[in-house]
């Protein structure tokens, strides 16, 4: 079973080149491999009417999908939760925007320090994806989020940040003894651009130990590490760092549940006239449930996340898949 990022079926090894000469070399073996395919496929199809000719050819073609996903995220007064997820950070960009018009003009020594009520976000991440292959995935989108902070109106929904970002596997288990290493960035910059825009970069490693043939149970092992930084001199947002470990279970019906435990290591945030966002060390849980079809293609899924920074923030999401193609 792969890990719970989106993949399809298609089996295809990458190898990196640095220079120009396997570059070409990589080129001509995969132009060479199109054309294989499509002899075989013509080959094949000879004796087919031209349905399973339309059906065989779609087939080649990648993935391609807005994975949507609806975020409703709970905040406690005085402090920030950047989330064990890549697309969290977008819950937070909304509140910073906020809080920007308590620090514009930028704070001076007579003006008061505030506190941050608790917030709430109501968020839709919407990205266009694209499996090129069972080991690689790209995509890139934007988020629109409505935010209250305390007693205050809600906002209006509006994009608050884009995002983009990849997902490989560096290495597959494929029934070996070596589990399967999956690396996912994503850079996610606040629009439009304000006194507390942010720029942030989210690197997760996982490890997935396939634990049956059918890869439909294993165990999961991985660190994440976010970098964020706010255009003013004035403020800083220091590194996030979770390492976790977890679980995951498909059933003969292609439910899939896969749980994740572990250690938010926040370094704490300073702003500009706000009471400091102070550092903590404390435990974080997120669960997922998706309804997966026979190719391993996600069609539903729901996340469950508490992370307690020190006080607990919930986020709930909903993911709701549109495929342009599927395999």
């Amino acid at each position: 079973m792969k890990s719970n990022f989106a993949r399809s079926r298609i089996r295809t090894a990458l190898r990196g080149t640095t220079d120009a000469r396997p570059c070409r070399v990589l080129l001509g073996v995969m132009i060479s491999l199109c054309f294989s395919d499509l002899a075989l496929s013509k080959d094949n199809n000879d004796n087919s009417n031209s349905e399973d000719d339309s059906a065989k050819t779609a087939s080649t073609l990648p993935n391609i999908y807005l994975d949507l996903r609806t975020i409703y995220t709970t905040l406690p007064a005085n402090s920030l939760s950047i989330g064990f997820s890549p697309g969290s950070i977008s819950s937070i960009i909304p509140v910073l925007q906020t809080l920007s018009t308590l620090t514009n003009p930028p704070a001076i020594p007579t003006r008061p320090t505030l506190s941050t009520p608790a917030s709430r976000s109501l968020g839709l991440d919407v990205p266009l994806t694209v499996d090129l292959n069972d080991r690689l995935t790209v995509y890139g989108g934007f988020s629109a989020t409505t935010t209250q902070l305390g007693s205050t109106d809600w906002s209006t929904f509006a994009v608050t940040s884009w995002n983009v970002g990849f997902q490989a596997d560096l290495y597959q288990q494929n029934g070996g003894s070596i589990p399967t290493l999956t690396l996912q960035s994503t850079v996610t910059r606040a629009v439009p651009d304000s006194p507390l825009a942010t720029t942030s970069l989210n690197t997760i490693a996982e490890f997935d130990y396939a634990l049956n043939k059918d890869e439909t149970k294993g165990l999961l092992a991985g660190v994440q590490i976010t970098l964020t930084e706010i255009d003013t001199p004035l403020a800083t947002i220091n590194p996030n760092i979770i390492g976790y470990v977890g679980g995951y279970y498909q059933w003969d019906n292609n439910w899939k549940f896969t749980g994740r435990a572990g250690i938010q290591s926040f370094g704490g945030a300073q702003l500009p006239i706000l009471t400091p966002f102070p550092s903590f060390t404390q435990p974080t849980v997120r669960l997922d449930l998706d309804r997966m079809d026979d190719n391993d293609n996600r069609l539903f899924g729901v996340t469950a996340q508490i992370a307690w920074v020190p006080k607990p923030a919930y986020q709930l999401t909903i993911r709701t898949p549109l495929y342009a193609v599927r395999n």
